[in-house]
């Protein structure tokens, strides 16, 4: 399967985006510690919104085999950048906070399908990721 995403190149480092399916749009921005105004998400912010967002979805899959809501759930990211050339995302830390009771067994299960992100599995091995997990 693949989806087409066409994006625009507005000036001032700024680009508009538009989903092919859906005809979302989205505006990206570079970061002010890289020439930008920093008004909207970067590209890297994506990837880092990208990463837990692909994780939560996967676990609200999981979630509704296994009964249970996840409305709620809270992911935090902080991406990190090197502080040496080239620019790159070096750390990906990641808070989960489940807000409803799960037993042990829910939680493996859960914590196991995070893990099959595929966003994940397409970024490079050597950042960092570790995960903090927040359970009701």
């Amino acid at each position: 399967m693949s989806v087409r995403i066409d994006s625009t190149y507005l000036g001032d480092l700024r680009f508009e985006s538009v989903h092919g399916p859906s005809k979302v749009k989205l505006i990206t921005d570079a970061p002010v510690d890289n020439h930008g105004k920093g008004e909207s998400f970067s590209p890297t912010d994506l990837v880092a919104t990208a990463l837990v967002n692909c994780m939560g979805t996967l676990m609200g899959i999981k979630a509704k085999g296994l009964g249970l809501d996840l409305a709620g759930m809270t992911f935090s990211v902080e991406k990190v950048m090197s502080a040496d050339a080239p620019r790159r995302i070096v750390a990906l830390p990641i808070t989960v906070t489940v807000t409803v009771p799960t037993t042990e067994d829910q939680r493996r299960s859960l914590m196991a399908a995070a893990d099959t992100c595929p966003v994940a599995k397409s970024i490079r091995a050597d950042i960092e990721r570790p995960v903090v997990w927040n359970w009701a």
